[in-house]
């Protein structure tokens, strides 16, 4: 029961955060490109490889995986918005952008991952 608990709060504290950053984001830059959602993404990316790293190889506690890796990481991230925003940038014909956002999606989440693990 404290697992789900430790879920609830991350994700209680990540969904906000992802909605605020993406707001903010999007009242500060003017082109035609989920870049809110892109920072978010990798942000979680980053923290959720820091979280497996230490769960992995220093021994942290699984409650740290539940509240920052599942709660706060999957508030946080959203693999449903950055489908359905790169299907809405190939209806708009920028296909380019949607190209170019599932690359840097796909190549930066893993390395920052990659690089998140390493640090533990």
């Amino acid at each position: 029961m404290i697992t789900v608990l430790l879920v609830f709060v991350g994700g209680a504290v990540g969904a906000p955060l992802r909605y605020l950053t993406d707001r903010w984001v999007q009242t500060h830059h003017v082109l035609r490109f989920p870049l809110g959602t892109l920072i978010v993404n990798l942000v979680g990316c980053f923290v959720a490889g820091v979280v497996a790293g230490g769960v992995a190889q220093a021994g942290w506690s699984s409650d740290v995986q539940a509240l920052l890796g599942t709660g706060l990481c999957g508030g946080l991230t959203t693999y449903s918005t950055f489908s359905v925003e790169t299907i809405e940038l190939l209806q708009s014909k920028l296909t380019i952008r949607a190209v170019s956002y599932v690359l840097t999606s796909v190549g930066l989440g893993v390395g920052l991952a990659a690089l998140g693990w390493a640090i533990p």
